[in-house]
């Protein structure tokens, strides 16, 4: 983790989203993978909507969550290039600072994402939604792996919310509840079934 001091660090990262969004109107927050099926905050609204130049891809490190330093899994990311299919959540202002400061306890402990506000176009129109991208710059972007990898880390890999594979899962069986296509994680889902980790 950066030093308190410096802008990446997770309470400075806060505090600079606080001042974009402005606290007086409802926060709207992009949801691409499991806050989609484990979202841990009542939402007003919901919304199907895709943001362009960013697209989910499994190709973050995880060292907690989803693995350990001596097993590393992987999350999903946003990452540059492309669109992304996801839900956009609306908290309405009254409780929308105390859910902020839940979702930042979750989501960025570590700072390791860049939270950034992404047009989220939906079919009622586009709205400035929260959403947690990673940059290629960072440590944790591990990029594309080969398939071989990928297998070995859906055997092995888990950490205190589960497995990778499960992550993978439920990810995609959330997405298919919502209506949402995404070929690689299909893709990815046949990988785990050809290698016998799926019933």
């Amino acid at each position: 983790m950066e030093h308190p001091s410096h802008p990446r660090h997770p309470v400075n990262q806060l505090a600079r989203i606080r001042a974009d969004w402005g606290g007086d109107s409802d926060l709207w927050v992009f949801g691409y993978a499991s806050l989609i099926w484990r979202p841990e905050f009542d939402a007003e609204e919901q919304r199907p909507a895709t943001v362009y130049g960013w697209h989910r891809a499994l190709e973050m490190l995880s060292n907690v969550n989803r693995g350990t330093p001596e097993c590393p899994g992987l999350v999903f990311a946003l990452v540059p290039g492309g669109s992304c299919r996801g839900m956009a959540y609306r908290i309405p202002q009254a409780r929308a600072h105390a859910e902020l400061d839940r979702l930042w306890l979750r989501e960025m402990p570590t700072g390791v994402y860049d939270p950034r506000w992404l047009a989220c176009r939906t079919a009622h129109g586009t709205v400035p939604a929260l959403a947690f991208t990673l940059s290629r710059q960072s440590p944790s972007y591990l990029g594309p792996l080969p398939d071989a990898r990928m297998v070995d880390i859906f055997r092995h890999a888990c950490g205190r919310y589960g497995t990778t594979l499960d992550y993978l899962l439920g990810t995609a069986a959330s997405l298919r509840g919502c209506g949402i296509r995404d070929r690689e994680i299909e893709r990815l889902v046949a990988l785990a079934g050809e290698n016998g980790l799926t019933a």
